[in-house]
């Protein structure tokens, strides 16, 4: 970045020591470069003058040009609204004013011609505009009348303090009145820019925020997205080179051992195509050289659980040892229980290490892990503690990777003196388009198909008239031996959401399902440790018939008797966390439903999710809708350090320009890997400058 570009927006016309404080505590603006790259959301089209005779009840805002008359503060000296009429050659108008009323009193002259910009609105069948942009004809501003207005996004607190749209505007135009083009060198090479025809960073900075036309204002849009992702990538498929060449691998070359013994012998049953494609794929990257950094994903129930041990499998045949860190203790105890029943008749020694560990138990387990007697250990966030020392780690897989921070994940690496191979799992779908943009650097592998034998979920949806039916149901179900979870989104009763709350559901399932026939448990966030393992273990042993919980059942529990997922207010729960609760059944040989109870109205999303989850079980397919209705953020629920946050690309509808800039990168780091090349050197400062002063996460899987 230019010096001229990091100079501090005090100094800017028109901003001063006070203004720069505001924009720098509620915009996160403090430079002349962050200003630059405040870009507007949209555009006013003031290009044409309206007349007022052709105006339609359903055109939008429209720029007017005329005098007015019959202007009448309404309130007397305390008026609380202007009216007045706007006559053209056409005919006339009824305008309003509710705000800034002591401003229009003086401002505003009969018989004097005007700009009124806004938007016409049918009242009693006449037609009237209220608070109407207004300024003297023929005194027009930069953003004025024959021009596309930038608009801006302003916080309401700066609102208060006489910041506006129009204020930003000048700004702008204030600041690019003195930028020159040395200011904001090319950052994308030419043979790029020519190759996608893109209008020239100097050029597409200026047409942004003040463009002479839409056409102007677009082929700038266009340029700026494209450089956004054209950095990430380049950025991200450069990390994953530094990476494979300064990090060299353990190479597990034996894979012959425990691993084949448990193909052939300790199978629970057998392994997908998907699966043995995967572990071809993993077992490539570990025989390499290299560091694996490998991401797979896989649908609920596609066995993800199982390819993470035969690969932990590969690490023991080789001498090393092998670690699973997942989000939650239940979640890492079903693992525990699982590995061991598995690996029972082998020679291996499993450990498991929470937060609940104490004592002696914990001191035991320490030393084995330092000393190399325990060959695999499960766990939670307490493995990057510095008390947890492996003698020598070989294999880390993160498991719903995106429960953990980046930092906390990079501590992994610390483990071992030469950095272990990695493997996370998420069982959150995720569109191709986001995988290019938040895993670019990671390797992906896909499970994309169940095990043999299970039988699709059949999902259906029951508004709140159909309650009692549900119920009959249930009871069908835990007749015949099988049992339910019923998920609210609620704990108590909410004064601000009119929705089902878990104690108020839990008393009244009480009734309707007395004891002793049958038996209800109750699991959400706010309960003891103690007292949730203690239910969840009811439920998993099969003392319970109905588990009532919150969404602390989302992840890993695994009960294949549970044949029934009932969830309340289902329409106020994303599609991601819709089809991981469904996940929570289908697991056993029995047929299992999914039950989404909703209101009997439905706002258009809600309706959409409902649909969706009718109507598929593919996770991958549901991702791509989640992705539509709630944008790339909200994907996996939370928004992870080193993730990409674009300015202006929207990775649900620019999936072609970021494939488009994806190639593009590729090609450029084909041919010139360190960006040496004269031509690639605005490129390379560019990523030097994003970089510095900050600490870049992105080898981190």
């Amino acid at each position: 970045m230019s010096r001229y570009l990091r100079t501090p927006l005090t100094y800017l016309k028109g901003v001063g020591e006070n203004r720069a404080k505001d924009m720098a505590a509620h915009m996160q603006l403090q430079t002349f470069g962050d200003l630059l790259e405040y870009f507007p959301y949209r555009y006013e089209d003031k290009t044409t003058v309206v007349r007022i005779a052709d105006i339609q009840p359903d055109s939008g805002a429209v720029l007017l040009r005329g005098t007015l008359t019959h202007i009448n503060p309404a309130g007397g000296v305390r008026a609380t609204r202007i009216t007045a009429r706007l006559h053209d050659s056409s005919g006339s108008i009824e305008v309003i004013w509710f705000n800034g009323i002591s401003w229009l009193k003086k401002f505003l002259k009969e018989g004097t011609t005007y700009n009124v910009y806004g938007r016409p609105n049918l009242f009693n069948k006449k037609l009237s505009i209220s608070h109407p942009e207004v300024e003297l004809a023929g005194q027009e501003d930069q953003g004025g009348a024959g021009k596309l207005e930038p608009v801006y996004s302003v916080p309401d607190k700066l609102k208060s303090k006489g910041f506006s749209s129009k204020l930003m505007g000048k700004m702008t135009k204030a600041l690019l009145d003195q930028l020159h083009p040395t200011d904001t060198p090319e950052c994308i090479p030419t043979r790029v820019l020519e190759a996608f025809r893109l209008t020239e960073r100097y050029s597409a900075l200026n047409r942004i925020h003040h463009p002479a036309s839409q056409q102007e204002a677009d082929q700038a849009i266009r340029r700026l997205k494209f450089e956004e992702l054209f950095v990430d990538q380049v950025r991200m498929l450069r990390t994953r080179t530094d990476r494979q060449q300064k990090f060299s691998g353990i190479p597990f070359t034996r894979i012959d051992g425990l691993f084949v013994r448990f193909y052939e012998e300790g199978l629970p049953f057998e392994l997908t195509d998907a699966q043995k494609k995967v572990l071809r794929e993993i077992r490539k990257d570990v025989v390499s050289g290299h560091q694996m950094n490998r991401l797979l994903q896989g649908d609920v129930g596609s066995g993800k659980t199982l390819v993470a041990l035969m690969t932990m499998l590969m690490a023991v045949d080789n001498d090393y040892q092998a670690c699973l860190m997942a989000p939650t203790e239940i979640l890492a105890r079903q693992h525990m229980e699982t590995f061991t029943a598995l690996l029972a008749p082998f020679d291996i020694k499993v450990a498991l290490l929470t937060g609940t560990v104490k004592g002696k138990e914990r001191k035991e387990v320490l030393a084995g892990i330092a000393d190399g007697s325990i060959h695999l250990l499960l766990g939670t966030h307490a493995l990057i503690e510095d008390t947890v020392v492996f003698g020598n780690l070989g294999l880390v897989v993160i498991d719903e990777q995106h429960r953990f921070g980046v930092e906390q994940r990079a501590r992994m690496w610390t483990k071992n003196h030469q950095p272990p191979h990695i493997l996370v799992m998420t069982a959150t779908p995720i569109p191709r388009t986001l995988s290019m943009t938040y895993y670019g650097d990671l390797d992906v592998s896909v499970i994309d198909e169940l095990p043999p034998g299970r039988k699709p979920i059949k999902t259906v949806h029951y508004a709140e008239s159909m309650r009692l039916r549900m119920f009959g149901f249930l009871r069908e179900q835990i007749l015949e031996g099988r049992q339910v979870y019923i998920v609210y989104p609620l704990i108590d009763e909410s004064e601000k959401l009119d929705l089902n709350n878990l104690m108020e559901g839990y008393r009244g399932l009480e009734r309707d399902f007395p004891r002793p026939q049958f038996t209800i448990g109750m699991v959400h966030g706010r309960m003891p440790a103690d007292d949730k393992e203690f239910e969840m273990k009811r439920f998993v042993e099969g003392k319970t018939n109905i588990l009532v919980s919150t969404t602390v059942i989302e992840v890993g529990v695994n009960v294949p008797n549970a044949t029934v997922m009932v969830i309340e207010n289902a329409e106020r729960f994303g599609l991601a966390q819709l089809h991981q609760l469904r996940g929570r059944v289908g697991r056993g040989a029995h047929q299992s439903f999914c039950i989404l109870m909703t209101g009997e109205k439905l706002s258009k999303d809600g309706r959409t999710r409902i649909k969706t989850m009718t109507s598929t079980n593919d996770g991958f397919v549901i991702a791509e809708v989640d992705m539509q209705l709630r944008g790339p953020g909200e994907i996996e629920g939370t928004r992870q350090s080193g993730q990409p946050l674009f300015k202006l690309a929207d990775l649900r509808h620019d999936v072609n320009v970021l494939q488009a800039a994806r190639d593009a990168a590729i090609e450029v780091l084909d041919t010139d890997p360190l960006l040496e090349q004269p031509g690639q050197a605005g490129l390379r400062r560019h990523l030097d400058d994003l970089q510095s002063g900050e600490k870049w996460w992105g080898k981190v899987s």
